[in-house]
């Protein structure tokens, strides 16, 4: 029984290792991962899948319509259909020229009125097969729309482009702060070194006589905050993780390996030096410009509706008539071609009003796009303000942590010497517990100003 568990366990952890998988992935890797993964960037392109389908519509529309029809009718009573005499007359007029003469012995006059008789026309089953063909030769509207079709797609692809240029910020910005924290486990690991050593030497001390038991256990609670503070910070960071791979569409129970790093120097070099930017570059940008572009064909389109139409029809039918059901007997062609033009001559002005709407939306475009350019602008200059800013804090941030470790390492050594107390040691370890955290700040703040600015220029890869 227990040989029976044990190897059911064994398979369902085998199975479970089978279900996960390992990704060992750049920063680069992760976006591309997104691109192919994520749900947002996939319903953007089925947009752009929708919007080829739309095209082919319209494409068909002006290819030519042929269609087929089949059917059978009966008639149950045929339709009496009451007409003027128009047989008697013929009867009449033969008897007058010939002169015979009625029962009384008078010849035969033509009266002045021969009435109307009841007629049936046609038959109990009708049966008819044929094709039908209809082309159109011109519409203003659907020559607009083939026109309109390239510009369409790109207004999808574009839209799909804005969405996967968020998604990539995103994932540029958890990347590189997972990649950043890093050094803040490092930062955390020697300061729990540094201080389980000072344990170490202060129970020494003691030992000795030359430290009281107060201290141990100053440093012993010192110490427990500071393993807290890794165990929260792992936390965190492992939470990091799950909403990485939920950002690109990372099943949650697959590894990720991190395969990036980045330092301090990373951050700050070879940006601001590039910080001439183009309208142009902006994604938001060109989909707003293709926006005008799309609203001028529809200013093109209601024009154009004001020409006439031109379409050719045609069919070709086989039609039997008999007054019983089947389908032998002998079967008739009929065939039909058609020109057909139609005119619009009056329509209330709704076309004028289409026209004159248009023709707003397309003014409308062209204020947003100017408001877009102020915006751009405005983005850009806060951008820079704040990379800025968080380059001026990192550095000072980073004194200031190089400072609190001399001065830690400078109380230390006068520990030693019997120079300082166990409270000046503590103190020096707080100060430099907190410069630590400060800095790590300032490196997740200046990655993401870092990515902001890119962002704003248009420059993120």
């Amino acid at each position: 029984m227990n040989k029976a568990i044990l190897l059911a366990f064994c398979l369902l952890l085998t199975s479970l290792l089978q279900a996960q998988q390992r990704h060992e992935l750049s920063a680069q890797q992760a976006v591309d991962y997104a691109r192919k993964n994520s749900v947002q960037i996939k319903n953007a392109l089925i947009d752009v899948e929708e919007q080829a389908q739309t095209n082919k519509e319209v494409t068909a529309s002006a290819y030519p319509q042929i269609n087929g029809s089949a059917g059978i009718n009966y008639y149950p009573n045929v339709a009496v259909q009451t007409l003027p005499n128009f047989i008697s007359p013929a009867v009449y007029g033969v008897l007058a020229n010939e002169g015979v003469k009625d029962a009384n012995g008078n010849t035969i006059k033509v009266p002045s009125d021969f009435g109307y008789i009841a007629a049936q026309f046609g038959t109990k089953f009708s049966n008819n097969v044929g094709v039908s063909l209809q082309q159109l030769l011109f519409d203003g509207q659907v020559f607009i729309g083939l026109q309109a079709r390239d510009a369409t797609m790109q207004f999808a692809r574009k839209a799909a482009e804005v969405t996967e240029e968020g998604i990539r910020a995103n994932v540029y910005k958890v990347y590189y702060q997972l990649a950043a924290s890093k050094s803040q486990i490092s930062i955390l690991d020697a300061n729990i070194a540094r201080v389980q050593n000072l344990l170490n030497d202060t129970r020494k001390m003691y030992e000795n006589g030359f430290a009281e038991k107060l201290s141990i256990s100053q440093l012993e609670v010192q110490l427990s905050n500071i393993q807290t503070e890794r165990l929260k910070a792992l936390n965190s960071i492992n939470n990091g993780y799950i909403g990485l791979k939920m950002l690109i569409g990372m099943p949650v129970q697959d590894s990720l390996v991190l395969t990036d790093s980045i330092g301090y120097n990373d951050i700050r070099n070879g940006v601001l030096e590039a910080a001439q930017y183009n309208y142009s570059d902006r994604k938001e940008y060109q989909y707003a410009e293709l926006g005008k572009t799309l609203n001028e064909f529809n200013v093109r389109r209601y024009e154009l509706s004001k020409l006439p139409t031109v379409s050719l029809s045609s069919n070709y039918n086989y039609i039997r008539q008999s007054n019983t059901f089947g389908f032998g007997g002998k079967w008739n062609p009929s065939s039909l071609i058609g020109l057909n033009v139609n005119v619009p001559i009056f329509s209330g002005f709704a076309k004028n009003a289409r026209i004159d709407r248009a023709k707003l939306e397309v003014q409308r475009s062209v204020n947003n796009l100017e408001s877009l350019k102020i915006t751009i602008d405005a983005q850009v200059k806060q951008a820079v303000n704040n990379y800025q800013n968080a380059l001026a804090t990192l550095d000072a941030q980073k004194r200031n942590m190089e400072l609190a470790e001399t001065v830690y390492n400078q109380t230390r050594l006068k520990s030693q010497n019997g120079l300082a107390t166990n409270t000046d040691i503590s103190n020096a370890q707080n100060d430099l517990a907190v410069a630590q955290n400060n800095y790590i700040l300032a490196t997740y703040d200046a990655i993401n100003a870092k990515i902001d600015f890119l962002k704003a220029t248009g420059k993120l890869q």
